[in-house]
């Protein structure tokens, strides 16, 4: 079975679904013959070969509401001439070529999240999205909640699929110890982590503001249109000292080793599920979250592996991580917690093999007749690039 994966970008862009897009591709590559189309930022344009996995990169004429501008999505899927197309939405432009484009083979979408701030883009590309919905053979959902809470996913429940997200585990054992202890003489003893974009849903402001309140050094990994305004909320604080923006971390890995605390103060259900909390979990540490009416407290459920709180409450960010931060037996029971949840229920390989399951049952039910097949894949490393 050939299937092509539409998403947005993909590393080393820096982003929860960027990851999940990658590690989905690298697990599928040995059951189907991947091939994976995405905007070329930051790397130029070409192709790529990661193992048996071809991306193709495609050139970018600038990015309108969140989607890379790509005129090359609407010959792609004529290129590639898939016997599957996979679509991660949000991404309306990708929708809008596999509409238009004429192709037999069926489609299945990864519905990220709900379109929740840009109010008149979710209006605009209602029909479209529509559409494509109601096309598609199946749709993966990560998390109960999105299925039960989004207007959008209502009338199609009959063919959403639960499919979590999931992490490869045996890539946080690996963990340079060197770099976790200079890590840890530089900005500890109390340290606490953030990883995401610097967006306005994710609630950076609100934590750094928390920060005021505890006794502890706050490092945020990520990039984004907010680093601006956050040196602001920074500035003004008076917090130079202990907030640190740490930009693109090519290895986010010792940071998490090195942290007391991971937290995860999203405002919006356009946070909807939050990967990092499975990469804070993996590593055994105890996360500070927020309740939304999304997918995070399934990920991380509250008084299980994480400590939750009502989004925008500075004073609430500042409560919870000073508990945790004074009280050692509590962090070790719920960073445990933590670990064994993710070990059980949010590994990659269980996410591939769902995945693949709904793949199976479309293939089985499509006219195109579509033929799953094992492939070989050279080792792990293997990478080329061509253009």
């Amino acid at each position: 079975m050939k299937v092509l994966q539409l998403g947005k970008f993909y590393p080393p862009f820096f982003g929860g679904m960027e990851t999940h897009l990658q590690l989905l591709a690298t697990h599928l590559q040995a059951s189907v013959d991947v091939h994976v189309a995405v905007a070329a930022d930051p790397s130029p344009p070409g192709l790529d070969t990661e193992g048996s996995v071809r991306i193709r990169r495609m050139r970018t004429y600038g990015v309108v509401a969140a989607t890379p501008i790509c005129p090359e999505l609407f010959r792609v899927i004529r290129d590639v001439q898939p016997d599957l197309v996979h679509i991660h939405h949000p991404h309306p432009l990708a929708m809008l070529a596999y509409l238009t484009s004429r192709t037999p083979a069926p489609s299945v979408v990864s519905y990220h999240s709900d379109i929740v701030r840009q109010r008149a883009l979710r209006h605009l590309i209602a029909p479209i999205l529509t559409r494509t919905l109601a096309r598609s053979a199946a749709i993966l959902v990560a998390s109960p909640q999105l299925i039960a809470e989004s207007e959008v996913l209502r009338p199609f429940r009959h063919k959403c699929h639960l499919v979590p997200y999931g992490l490869d585990t045996s890539a946080w054992s690996q963990v340079d110890v060197a770099t976790v202890a200079q890590l840890r003489r530089r900005y500890g003893p109390r340290i606490v982590l953030a990883v995401g974009r610097l967006a306005h849903y994710k609630g950076l402001d609100y934590l750094i503001r928390a920060i005021r309140e505890v006794d502890a050094t706050l490092l945020i990994a990520g990039v984004g249109a907010l680093r601006q305004p956050l040196e602001h909320v920074i500035a003004q604080e008076g917090l130079g000292a202990r907030v640190h923006l740490l930009g693109s971390v090519p290895d986010v890995r010792p940071y998490y080793e090195a942290c007391d605390v991971f937290v995860l103060p999203s405002t919006t259900p356009n946070e909807a599920f939050g990967i990092v909390q499975l990469e804070a979990m993996a590593a055994g540490k105890p996360v500070v979250n927020t309740a939304l009416a999304s997918g995070v407290t399934f990920a991380c459920p509250p008084n299980v592996a994480a400590l939750t709180v009502a989004p925008r409450d500075s004073a609430a960010l500042a409560g919870a991580i000073t508990r945790l931060l004074a009280d050692p037996e509590l962090r070790s029971r719920l960073g445990e917690a933590g670990r064994t949840r993710v070990a059980q229920e949010f590994q990659a390989s269980l996410m591939s093999e769902r995945t693949l399951g709904v793949y199976r049952a479309v293939a089985a039910t499509s006219s195109a007749g579509i033929v799953l097949h094992a492939q070989r894949s050279p080792g792990a490393g293997a990478r080329r690039r061509t253009r």
